[in-house]
């Protein structure tokens, strides 16, 4: 009932302001907002949109054309929120849940795990999202909700996230220099750069470096992180162009968790351990460094028709020093809790290729547009190498009082090497954007791929699919100039890396993901609305094994197969400019999954999330605010049963040009200090940020 009530209130909050935005279009067309989107970089034009993107489907399509629900963070956007790295975005994306483990954060959407993002339309494969990538070197970020196979092989119907890199544009020499500080002793300095190699300006550079240090609310954590980004933009000729670039962060995390605080006493009854408490020692560490190149080729052809390569070379490592803590603590001496220590040295290789051609024609004077191509990908974990120190756990004599030592390696460490391996996927897709008339397009789509792991150790099974069939199809009529109706399906082919009590793969997810909605869009763009509802139904899927035993050999929950697993929801949005002073950023999910017996799916994810930022600007002066809304989770059942209350999380922003280089924001976090777990678990219960903040001097030239 309350499900139908919240769609009913976001039905008619949508439909009233369409209307008034209808009814005050041609008043605040006479009004001069000076932001337009001239190509589709989202630098430097004050907007919460963008003009066209090809994330959905790899065709040029404006959101009010994408037959799906999505949502964008462009560069003014993410300044304004004050986000830069990617766990952060993850948690300002309504619809979107964090579960957090430590430095690992588990996120899903309408009640299914988010296992990859995509950079410049190629994807990389993470569930764990342990990277945390800094989002300084892109212009946005593009999220298409639900499934989107069609471009990238894996039909996950939670949210397909896109990175787009920011590129080197500018003719003239033009940069910024950034300086930040804020709570807990964090700094950072960031210098972006960019301008002509050559007098005609053909051949254009962009370098991007920053640094940052900080600790945090959390007792003896600290981090360093450290980023390189150059780019070169060539064209080559009237009609090609050449885009190469290489990017490198080396992230370091000292004094870390693995895991969380214990959740319960010896009695069986809550705990509530101060904020700044973690399950560690300043011995412990977690350091990623990511190297990336890439490049990207369009090469103009007959009649206007475009041909895209891409290419990206991805290696990423990590070493790892951690320190599990596992049991019910006694709180009277401490007692109760075991320990485990691990050591690891990981390397993954990811090659990334994609090719297609977009061919527009007309019939019947309309325009259409044809799309073929293909696609490689290939993810090798060359090295993994890790060890338990004296074996696996050992009894804490006092987890109030205890002061532990990673011990050296001896031949009395339990080994944990996995041999290489990988996943290759291969892929032919094609579509072609159909005008039926002048207000019925038709999106027509598939895409045949082939999927196979395989690994060096005889003693792992070779998993093959080939010849998967994966359709899509999108409708959309436009009601008038600022409305239209779409409806879309696709199918759900998924291989999954989720192991039962076992250690044997579960088989792949099969499904069907379908979507209705209705979107406004209003001022040329400026403004955009949306409502959808969709509708998923997946067998197989992956759901933690009820006895809580681990895949042998680790400390991951092992999974059982759920059949018959359906959710069902909407979504609202509301994002863009009102008028030439305010901006509204506005958007609330709901969804409800269960299984076939009736048993809610994924309790971890709140069924209801919405987010509300609006910024008004005067003069030099912009000063903005936000909510962010989280409905109930938990886990576990009875005595052992764990729940997150409901919360809300306000948030303010507030900036000053002192002229026109010089700029000063503040941002407050958790403004009234709202005391709230992001994860949890009986062995991971891990707080949210208290009230924080973040100030920076920007000058630009």
């Amino acid at each position: 009932m309350q499900v139908k009530k919240r769609f009913k209130l976001s039905l008619c909050l949508i439909l009233a302001l369409s209307a008034n935005l209808q009814a005050s279009s041609t008043i605040l067309d006479e009004v001069s907002i000076e932001e337009k989107v001239e190509n589709n970089n989202t630098e430097n034009t004050g907007l919460y949109t963008v003009k066209e993107m090809k994330s959905a489907t790899k065709l040029n399509l404006s959101i009010r054309d994408t037959p799906q629900s999505v949502t964008v963070l462009s560069t003014q956007k993410l300044q304004d929120l004050g986000v830069d790295s990617y766990q952060e975005m993850l948690s300002k994306i309504t619809g979107v849940t964090l579960n957090r483990w430590d430095e690992r954060v588990n996120a899903s959407a309408r009640g299914f795990d988010i296992d990859y993002y995509k950079i410049d339309g190629l994807p990389t494969y993470s569930t764990w999202n342990e990277r945390d990538l800094d989002l300084s070197v892109y212009d946005r970020v593009e999220v298409v909700r639900g499934a989107n196979g069609l471009t990238t092989g894996y039909g996950n119907p939670a949210v397909s996230i896109n990175l787009v890199r920011k590129r080197a544009n500018s003719k003239e020499l033009k940069g910024s220099v950034s300086l930040e500080g804020g709570s807990w002793n964090h700094y950072g300095v960031l210098a972006d750069v960019g301008s002509s190699l050559n007098e005609s300006g053909s051949i254009r550079g962009r370098v991007v470096l920053k640094h940052e240090n900080s600790d945090s609310f959390m007792d003896g954590y600290e981090k360093e992180n450290n980023l390189f980004y150059g780019v070169i933009d060539s064209d080559l000729t009237d009609t090609t162009s050449l885009s190469t670039g290489f990017s490198y962060q080396k992230l370091n995390r000292n004094g870390i968790r693995w895991g969380g605080l214990p959740a319960f006493d010896s009695n069986g009854n809550r705990i509530d351990f101060e904020r700044s408490r973690t399950a560690s020692e300043d011995w412990t560490y977690w350091d990623s460094e990511v190297k990336s190149v890439f490049v990207d080729l369009k090469q103009n052809l007959f009649d206007n028709s475009v041909l895209n390569i891409g290419y990206s070379y991805d290696e990423i490592n990590a070493n790892s020093a951690l320190l599990y803590f596992s049991g019910d603590v006694n709180t009277s001496d401490g007692s109760g809790i075991n320990y485990m220590d691990w050591q690891a040295v990981q390397q993954r290789k990811q090659h990334n290729f994609d090719a297609s051609l977009n061919v527009p024609y007309e019939i019947g004077g309309l325009f259409q547009e044809f799309l073929v191509g293909i696609s490689y990908n290939l993810d090798k974990q060359t090295k993994y190498n890790g060890r338990y120190p004296n074996g696996y756990y050992s009894t804490l004599t006092n987890f109030y009082d205890y002061d532990l030592s990673l011990p050296e390696a001896s031949s009395s460490d339990t080994l944990y090497i996995v041999k290489p391996n990988e996943i290759e996927q291969k892929a032919i897709y094609l579509a072609n954007r159909f005008s039926l008339s002048e207000n019925l397009k038709l999106i027509a789509g598939l895409r045949l791929s082939s999927w196979e792991y395989s690994s060096t150790d005889t003693t792992k099974e070779t998993r093959k699919f080939s010849n998967e069939i994966t359709p899509y199809t999108g409708v959309v009529y436009d009601l008038d100039k600022n409305h239209s109706l779409y409806a879309s399906y696709t199918s759900i082919f998924k291989p999954q890396d989720k192991k039962n009590s076992s250690g044997e793969y579960l088989d792949p997810i099969v499904g069907n993901n379908y979507e209705i909605g209705a979107k406004g869009e209003y001022f040329d763009g400026l403004l955009t609305t949306s409502l959808s509802l969709f509708q998923v139904k997946q067998d197989k899927v992956a759901t933690d094994d009820p006895s809580g035993v681990f895949v042998p050999g680790t400390t991951t929950v092992a999974s059982i197969e759920a059949n018959g697993v359906e959710s069902k929801g909407f979504e609202v949005d509301v994002t863009g400019k009102v008028s030439d002073n305010l901006t509204l950023d506005l958007s609330v999910a709901n969804f409800e999954a269960k299984e076939s017996n009736g048993n809610k799916y994924n309790t971890k994810a709140s069924r209801t999330t919405a987010n509300l930022f609006a910024k008004y600007e005067i003069h030099n002066i912009s000063f903005g605010g936000g909510l962010n809304y989280k409905s109930k989770f938990y886990t576990g059942t009875g005595s052992s049963k764990i729940t997150q209350d409901a919360y809300t999380i306000a948030n303010a922003m507030a900036s000053y040009k002192l002229n026109k280089n010089l700029k000063f924001q503040i941002n407050v976090n958790n403004i009234f200090d709202k005391k709230y777990y992001e994860g949890i678990g009986s062995n991971s219960m891990v707080y949210g940020e208290p009230r924080n903040f973040k100030a920076s001097l920007k000058y630009t030239f």
